[in-house]
């Protein structure tokens, strides 16, 4: 006989004051030979069986129907190989029935292995801190798009325009991006000042320039770090840069471009882009 933790054990995540909490459930059942010998539910009927000694009053007491109660001990019985359960005679009604020695015995390792399983369940629970967290982010790594620069942020600065609304946001490196967006998306994703938000940015719209040179230009988004890949192909070359923060920039531009520039890994670069070619999201 196995002992057989659930593969379904879930995980609940409920929203208290804006924070979800996480709380793990789980259910143990008995295994023989590969076939479910029964769970808490059964093992119900077993110890009600004990307590009053009827199968029929037991059913009842645990909301099962008595066809249900006879197929689920003869199926137990055929399982253990041997009875769990026996006639009484005398006493108080002329007789009824009770557990074996070996069903009682059932009963009470059950009930014991369920209770360790439980405190184990509580310490998994004490470790569950942080755990929406961890599932959210999860989720957001699942969002699936072909561009490549995708920002996690929060919104810190919005100015609001007739038609179109500035959005300033905060990422990782304490870096900032601007993005222009229509005064109507500001609506529809309920943009507000601490709102989490995701920036993207396609690689095609970075131009590059040496981190030293100091050219005005009017790319409201200026960011600087090493190069850290260059990847050649038949037309354009495909450029990496480490940001502050761990973040990484793509840029794609030409293989002259490229040459002209003399990009080499390790350089320092800035990454600009338009306000306007950022695209934001938030999750869902």
């Amino acid at each position: 006989m196995s002992i057989t933790k659930p593969s379904r054990a879930k995980v609940d995540a409920n929203t208290s004051e804006g924070a979800p909490s996480i709380e793990l459930q789980a259910d143990v059942w008995l295994q023989v030979n590969g076939e479910k010998f029964g769970g808490t539910q059964r093992i119900a009927l077993l110890a009600a069986v004990a307590e009053c000694g009827s199968i029929t009053q037991a059913a009842k007491n645990i909301h099962m129907s008595y066809k249900a109660a006879w197929d689920a001990i003869e199926q137990m019985n055929n399982l253990a190989g041997e009875p769990l359960l026996e006639r009484a005679t005398g006493g108080k009604g002329g007789g009824g029935t009770r557990l074996t020695s070996r069903g009682q015995q059932l009963v009470d390792n059950f009930k014991l292995i369920e209770r360790e399983h439980l405190a184990y369940i509580a310490r998994l629970n004490q470790l569950s801190t942080g755990l929406a967290d961890e599932m959210l982010l999860i989720k957001k790594m699942n969002m699936k798009t072909s561009i490549r620069n995708q920002y996690r942020g929060i919104v810190s600065h919005i100015k609001t325009g007739a038609v179109n609304d500035e959005i300033e946001i905060q990422i990782a490196g304490k870096q900032t991006l601007i993005a222009i967006i229509t005064h109507d998306s500001t609506e529809e994703l309920a943009l507000s000042i601490g709102a989490e938000v995701f920036a993207l940015v396609s690689a095609s719209s970075v131009i590059l320039m040496d981190a030293n040179e100091e050219a005005k230009l009017s790319a409201r988004n200026r960011l600087t770090g090493k190069i850290t890949r260059i990847q050649t192909g038949a037309v354009n070359t495909d450029i990496s840069i480490a940001l502050t923060g761990g973040a990484v920039l793509s840029a794609v531009i030409t293989n002259e471009s490229c040459e002209e520039m003399g990009l080499k890994k390790g350089q320092k670069v800035t990454g600009l882009f338009k306000a306007s070619a950022v695209i934001l999201g938030v999750p869902a």
